[in-house]
């Protein structure tokens, strides 16, 4: 397994997606995941938002990264495709980062659903709204060999069941599933049976711990938290994170684990990076938490 980072932890501190890929090479990592920007920002344009825009040059940057020893390991492409605009924007915007990952370089593509049930549908509908998306999405990501993830992060899949009914939308080895470790534990679903039960189908990984005093007063209400507002370690979760990377690590997989942690700037993210790779060390020679 490896280790990489999502960009989102550099939001607060309004830096740069240069700034990022600065502090990635500092810290020794190969591996970084951002957003995709489909159109113009202000704040990205002004340099205060860590992530890519369509518009900027995927060859380039590709170049630039290569020259740094970095590479991505995903674009999070994650309109929630419950809603019924997912049939239209959120086609177009995974469309568009197909495109551009593939001159990237990239081979993994993040989407997922709403925190709500849309108004209009029944469980049934969305699932079918949600199934034509995926299949039409699915088959162009075939023709670029890019994988599109599932992430649990909302109201269906945060749900073990509906996610795994998602995960069979297509019958094509680049459907698969982006567990998060800090996403299922809010929605109120243990992480560690929830990747036992879809533990084969999983191609990239996100890294969360939850607070204590979030977990005490939200866990069961949300479906997905941005980034770990702690420390990864210090939570309420970090025995779920061993526990799922021991299971990770038996089934053989050799991804990425994404660190998605507050970085208040390099303090809270390093603390998570160090921790992480010691847990790697463990889990490597056996050890037990």
């Amino acid at each position: 397994m490896q280790v990489g980072f999502h960009t989102d932890a550099f939001n607060s501190a309004y830096w740069s997606f240069e700034q990022c890929l600065e502090w990635a090479q500092a810290n020794k990592l190969e591996w970084i995941e951002c957003g995709m920007i489909d159109g113009v920002s202000w704040i990205h344009g002004l340099g205060y938002q860590p992530h890519v825009a369509s518009w900027e040059d995927p060859l380039q940057l590709r170049r630039k990264m290569e020259r740094m020893g970095l590479r991505f390991s995903q674009i999070d492409a994650a309109f929630p495709l419950s809603k019924p605009e997912g049939a239209t924007l959120g086609v177009e915007y995974i469309l568009h980062t197909l495109r551009w990952a593939h001159i990237a370089g990239c081979g993994h593509v993040d989407t997922t659903d709403d925190r709500y049930r849309p108004v209009a549908m029944t469980d049934i509908e969305a699932m079918e709204h949600m199934r034509r998306i995926y299949r039409q999405v699915v088959r162009v990501a075939e023709e670029y060999q890019i994988v599109i993830n599932i992430e649990p992060h909302g109201y269906f899949t945060t749900k073990p069941d509906f996610m795994e009914e998602m995960l069979d939308f297509v019958d094509s080895p680049y459907l698969r599933m982006n567990f998060d470790t800090g996403n299922t534990f809010i929605a109120g679903q243990d992480p560690v049976r929830f990747l036992s039960l879809l533990k084969k189908k999983v191609s990239h990984v996100h890294i969360k711990d939850v607070s204590e005093s979030l977990a005490a007063s939200m866990r069961g209400d949300l479906t997905g938290i941005a980034v770990s507002q702690c420390a990864l370690g210090d939570g309420v979760n970090a025995a779920n994170i061993r526990r799922c990377v021991e299971i990770l690590a038996a089934n053989g997989y050799d991804g990425v684990l994404s660190l998605e942690c507050e970085g208040q700037g390099g303090p809270m993210i390093e603390r998570s990076l160090q921790w992480v790779r010691e847990l790697l060390k463990e889990v490597k020679h056996g050890k037990q938490a």
